[in-house]
């Protein structure tokens, strides 16, 4: 069992950054993929970015290459989500999610967050 906690949301400015942190408990979080997701206002919720346990492998949508950054600190239990260049049509819940599978954690993974809301301005 994994429990997932997100912070770090807010409100930026178009161009700003913001940094997501995913603090997770359970004595094998190590051995977890992990991946941000997240769902705007009447979309569904679409996969954003993954690492592996090790953070040796790293997967991006195509929306966000080059701007955001997933990142992981196996010895803090945590996993982050640096985001550069931000755009209004990054406005979103963000959540943070784990699975043992890498092949799961950014598709249909068995552990969330509860979200942190993110609002770009224009």
């Amino acid at each position: 069992q994994v429990q997932l906690v997100e912070s770090g949301g807010g409100l930026v400015q178009a161009g700003g950054s913001l940094r997501l942190s995913c603090a997770a408990s359970g004595r094998t979080f190590s051995t977890y993929s992990m991946g941000w997701f997240r769902q705007a206002p009447g979309k569904e919720r679409e996969f954003v970015a993954a690492t592996s346990w090790r953070g040796t492998n790293t997967r991006y949508a195509d929306s966000v290459k080059g701007r955001f950054t997933i990142s992981r600190d196996n010895a803090r239990n945590a996993v982050y989500l640096q985001m550069n260049s931000l755009k209004p049509e990054d406005t979103a819940m963000y959540f943070c999610a784990a699975d043992e599978s890498w092949l799961r954690v950014f598709t249909t993974p068995d552990y969330w967050g509860q979200g942190t809301q993110v609002t770009v301005s224009s």
